[in-house]
């Protein structure tokens, strides 16, 4: 019987059988039926949130470890690079090869490289723990320690 509702009330230009409800009623008395008559425009507000990096090497090098390496990681750390370019943000997964989920073809590596961060596997990479200091980065994460 509710299927029923739900077909005539969508075969008469409603979403559900309650705003057809509701129109007919106000047909009932007497009134005009303005559905849906405009839209009104709204932003969802920004939300601040804060990335607490997993090491920061002396040079000036963020390193972010990860096993898994979700959706929601993926998106912040596009962000962050969009917002601090100079901050140098790098990898070290468990298993770069893994996959971004189940029957995607696309890996952590090939994320990495497609979004400019460079990654390691298991352990930092030794020519990065001797690489000059990053002065740029240096100068990002002074001002995020002052905080």
């Amino acid at each position: 019987m509710k299927h029923n509702t739900r077909l005539r009330a969508i075969r008469a230009g409603y979403k559900s059988g309650i705003e057809k409800d509701v129109a007919d009623q106000i047909r009932r008395a007497g009134k005009e039926v303005q559905y849906e008559p405009f839209k009104i425009p709204y932003v969802i507000p920004e939300s601040d949130h804060h990335y607490t990096p997993d090491y920061v090497l002396p040079n000036g090098i963020v390193i972010e470890t990860k096993g898994r390496f979700l959706l929601s990681d993926r998106k912040k750390h596009i962000l962050i690079k969009e917002q601090y370019p100079d901050l140098d943000i790098r990898f070290v997964f468990s298993r770069s090869n893994g996959r971004l989920r189940k029957g995607s073809k696309t890996t952590y590596a090939v994320w990495c490289q497609k979004n400019g961060f460079m990654y390691a596997d298991t352990l930092i990479p030794a020519e990065w723990l001797k690489e000059k200091k990053n002065l740029a980065s240096l100068k990002l994460i002074k001002a995020f320690g002052d905080q």
